[in-house]
């Protein structure tokens, strides 16, 4: 049998070295059922993974790995024991402002209610300090203050650190609401402490200065014997938290897994009530919960092919199938017997989560809905008119638009980026210059990449507009067919041609005569592209969103939402499909078919945060803000 290691943090905090022996005992546990091999590769599991962010994180500077195994029959397991970690380093505590308000110094401006969070070991200390109004805080060796009931609410009175030591009390700071959260039961897995403060700049500015400075006090240890409290002193290790450091440190701490920390990240963000309902449908498991469940299952079977290269072919791979001999002068063709087909059923259920028309990236990042048309049709009106403030300048000097002007819409919970872009005429007609060539340069670009264009035509010049935004569609060649179908056709100024609604002017599908300037028909125009806007992030595009959106109601609406997770389920579904054709050439492929099982276990892997994240983790909490 290969030799199982153990790996020991030295680390000060006790739960993590309760669930370092947590994953040993896990890891023992998992190699007694599957045998060397598997269990050798599945030894990267999600909670290991979180266990050495947070070494690599969480300032261990001093912490080490060691290797320690003890013999029992003819495994070699690990043996871990307490006295292999001793404190060498503490976890910083930190601290930040982690909503709006507090003025320009921090990035916004005045509310009435900010809230301060502190996380870590010293967490408690620190409060105990700005609630004493001793001169000399804690440090004076004066009583300790009585601390909230963990996650009430308690009104008190915060006092300043900084205030002269020849006063008799320190000066407050501010009457606040503390909430206390006693680890491992709070967001980040530490303790955490929460002041909810007035929102003014001198509130916020004065707390937080006031925990900078507890860095450099040194205080007694929280006990009531106070000869230890003299005789054990320590400063406290307090410091401003990094962007997003807050969930980082949940995440090193098992709190939430990585597909959680993306929700999260996408909630902080959501713009739209449909992205809200995403990021929250996410944010509790279900995403998770169907990429570990599909894992499971080729774990299952992989462990199984590991038994018949280890044991030989009288394993039998399925432990349901009775053995009826049928194997016996087939060629080792029914080696994989109930489990192939379990494999194409998991393979088919990737490719319908894949067959969504990328819905869920498309709710997520938001639409782009492009206004094209000749100079002076009024793109720039009908997006002042949209957005309901004069975003762009209006003027009857045709080439007014040289760049391409964006305004954010909640088009019934859908976020759409209108484009107003630079008017499309030839360019051999008079005024035409080389700055305006590279405005409609920009516009075809814009339309390329727009998932809905919006071309409007002047009433008044009807023809003309039509050739020219035809021509923008139609004239490279490049415009995808499907975009194609979503196109609507905007015919402005139908208050100077009355006749409008009599002739062919607006004979062509999904066309809508409106006026800008009195906002005829400007409604039914909105509630049309607001529909298609919908349609894009709902039922697709394809013949195959129907079987998608079965498939995602049996996954409890799970969708793909970022490009990362299509990445690795499409590699996952890949491996499978080399699977079922390695899996019908008996013993001699045997080898092969179970590494394409595990590889399409760890492109699952990868997206929970089982296997080889530590790239994407540092890209997706540098996103994060500070206080998050």
């Amino acid at each position: 049998m290969m030799p199982c290691w153990g790996f020991g943090i030295q680390a000060r905090n006790g739960r993590f070295l309760s669930k370092i022996r947590m994953l040993h005992q896990n890891h023992i546990h998992l190699s007694r059922r599957v045998g060397p091999q598997i269990h050798h590769s599945l030894l990267t599991s999600q909670q290991q993974q979180q266990q050495q962010y947070a070494q690599n994180h969480l300032k261990f500077p001093h912490a080490t790995i060691h290797k320690s195994t003890a013999q029992s029959g003819d495994d070699t397991i690990t043996k871990n024991d307490d006295s292999e970690y001793q404190t060498t380093s503490e976890e910083e505590t930190i601290f930040a402002l982690s909503s709006g308000g507090g003025g320009a110094s921090v990035g916004g401006g005045a509310t009435a209610v900010a809230v301060i969070r502190m996380s870590g070991p010293c967490a408690f200390d620190a409060l105990r300090e700005l609630l004493s109004p001793s001169p000399n805080g804690l440090s004076g060796g004066g009583k300790l203050p009585k601390l909230p009931k963990a996650r009430m609410a308690s009104l008190r009175t915060l006092y300043d650190p900084l205030t002269n030591n020849d006063s008799e009390r320190r000066d407050p700071l501010d009457s606040a609401l503390i909430l206390t959260f006693p680890g491992p039961n709070s967001f980040t897995g530490e303790d955490i402490v929460e002041l909810h403060c007035h929102g003014s700049r001198a509130v916020v500015n004065g707390v937080l200065s006031a925990l900078t400075h507890l860095n450099s006090v040194p205080i007694p240890a929280a006990t009531s014997d106070e000869e230890s409290q003299q005789a054990t002193r320590r400063r406290l290790s307090l410091r401003p938290a990094d962007p997003g450091e807050f969930t980082q440190r949940a995440y090193a701490h098992g709190k939430l897994g990585l597909v959680e920390v993306e929700a999260l990240s996408d909630l902080i963000v959501a713009d739209t009530s449909l992205q809200r309902k995403q990021a929250l449908k996410q944010f509790d498991g279900r995403l998770s919960r169907l990429y570990m469940g599909w894992r499971e299952e080729l774990i299952k079977g992989l462990a199984h092919a590991e038994a018949v290269i280890d044991f030989g072919d009288d394993e039998a791979l399925d432990p349901d199938e009775e053995d009826d001999g049928d194997m016996d002068g087939d060629g080792g063709m029914s080696i994989w017997g109930g489990i192939s087909p379990r494999i194409t059923s998991l393979r088919q259920a990737m490719e319908r989560h894949l067959a969504d028309a990328s819905r869920g990236e498309l709710l997520r990042d938001g639409l782009r809905i492009a206004i094209v048309g000749r100079p002076n049709a009024g793109k720039s009106s009908l997006l002042n008119l949209l957005a309901g403030r004069d975003a762009a300048i209006v003027s009857s000097t045709p080439g007014t638009t040289r760049d391409v002007v964006e305004v954010i819409l909640d088009l019934g919970g859908v976020r759409c980026t209108l484009l107003d872009t630079a008017g499309v005429r030839e360019e051999k007609e008079e005024g035409v210059n080389e700055i305006e060539v590279e405005g409609m340069k920009r516009a075809r670009i814009a339309a390329k990449d727009a998932h809905i264009v919006v071309g409007v035509v002047d009433s008044t010049d009807y023809e003309r507009g039509l050739e020219a935004v035809d021509e923008l569609i139609n004239g490279d060649g490049d415009f995808d067919d499907w975009k194609k179908d979503n196109i609507l056709y905007v015919v402005n100024k139908v208050d100077l041609k009355n006749e409008m609604k009599d002739n062919d002017c607006v004979s062509k599908s999904n066309s809508f005569g409106i006026s800008c300037t009195t906002s005829e028909g400007v409604n039914d125009f909105l509630s049309v592209l607001t529909t298609e806007a919908l349609s894009l992030v709902s039922s697709g595009n394809d013949e195959a969103s129907s079987a998608a959106l079965s498939s995602l109601e049996g996954s409890e609406g799970a969708v793909i939402t970022r490009a990362r997770h299509r990445r690795h389920v499409e590699a996952a579904a890949d491996a499978l499909g080399r699977f079922e054709v390695l899996s019908g050439q008996g013993y001699m492929a045997l080898d092969m078919a179970a590494e394409e099982l595990r590889l399409a276990a760890s492109e699952l892997g990868r997206i929970t945060g089982a296997i080889d994240v530590e790239d994407v983790l540092d890209v997706l909490f540098a996103d994060f803000c500070i206080g998050k």
